[in-house]
């Protein structure tokens, strides 16, 4: 079948109306998973109306249902705090590429501690990308949390800390040099945007001591709550558009202010980052420093949460995750270069 022969989504059509009367996307999925499609369900949309996630659901096929992330950019762009400049949708463009190369060339290297989405197929097409993934619900990952109480915390930070353990040294070949969707090279505007001084004038400095670290692994990039899916005693990551080389202590402070109030991150911070580099020890190589490891990036805390402090500041001034640990954090971090 001949890639991307699907039409262009129009303004008023989505994905999960107009699948099952493609018979392009019909065959599509037929190729690479059998079976016949019976219903499409939306799932999500892609942020900033990107695209559709829909789930799939069939009969005759090894799986009962499986997920479509299908990637179509639109004509017209929109943000919801209106970030729509030429930077923002290369950004987004490159992630997309970013996903494809993850799903095709670095999927086979996981192992089951680090669980994610089995993908049958991720491609460019015409006017995008899409991606054919398992649906994790179907496979006991079906919870999906807004907060979560200390186990599921712990369950995410071991995830994390096998991801980065297992890819501990490894070149970001396809993917990202620098991690993370808020890393300076890639958010020029928002810092012409950040009104704190001290803040604004730490940026170069703050970017260089993580860049600059020994210790580089692969980080997710985007490792917040709602990329968990969560089963009875374990989890599954998702979103991989920002996967790439960096400190693995840049997930553990973003993951910590997805699911922390001001008050608990001051309560419970030290506790969480003791739990993941238990973890860490115990995922690292046998022939590995590992106290060299775990302290490099223990140092890199405050500085990681200052880096996106910097982001939010310049982005969303009035966002949540701005709080008096936040600047906390930010102050300690500045105070050390």
């Amino acid at each position: 079948m001949k890639r991307g022969s699907m039409k262009r989504a129009g303004q008023n059509q989505d994905l999960s109306k107009r699948l099952l009367a493609d018979p392009t996307a019909v065959s599509w999925l037929q190729e690479h998973i059998g079976g016949q499609p019976t219903d499409v369900e939306h799932v999500q949309s892609l942020w900033s109306g990107y695209g559709e996630i829909v789930r799939v659901h069939l009969t005759n096929a090894n799986v009962p249902s499986v997920i479509v992330k299908w990637v179509e950019p639109p004509h017209d762009r929109s943000h919801p705090r209106g970030w729509t400049g030429r930077a923002s949708h290369e950004r987004k463009l490159r992630s997309y590429r970013v996903e494809q190369c993850f799903y095709t060339d670095w999927i086979p290297d996981f192992t089951p501690s680090h669980r994610t989405a089995k993908c049958y197929q991720a491609e460019a097409t015409q006017h995008g990308w899409r991606f054919l993934l398992e649906d994790l619900d179907g496979s006991g990952f079906a919870r999906r949390c807004m907060s979560l109480d200390h186990s599921q915390i712990d369950n995410c930070l071991r995830w994390l800390s096998s991801f980065h353990a297992h890819f501990l040294g490894k070149k970001p070949t396809g993917l990202w040099q620098t991690g993370t969707y808020w890393h300076l090279a890639t958010r020029k505007d928002e810092l012409k945007a950040l009104k704190d001084p001290q803040l604004r004038d730490a940026a170069p400095k703050l970017d260089a001591v993580l860049n600059n670290c020994r210790y580089r692994t692969l980080i997710h990039g985007d490792a917040k709550v709602a990329n968990f899916c969560f089963g009875k005693n374990d989890v599954a990551a998702v979103d991989f558009q920002y996967v790439g080389g960096g400190c693995g202590i840049k997930d553990v402070a973003y993951f910590l202010s997805s699911c922390l109030t001001d008050g608990e991150c001051e309560a419970q911070a030290q506790q969480h980052l003791d739990t993941y580099f238990a973890f860490l020890r115990s995922h690292l190589k046998d022939d590995l420093d590992k106290d060299a490891v775990v302290n490099e990036w223990r140092s890199l805390y405050p500085a990681a949460w200052a880096d996106f402090h910097r982001f939010l500041a310049g982005w969303a001034p009035d966002h949540w995750k701005i709080h008096r640990y936040t600047r906390k954090m930010s102050e300690q971090a500045i105070a050390g270069l």
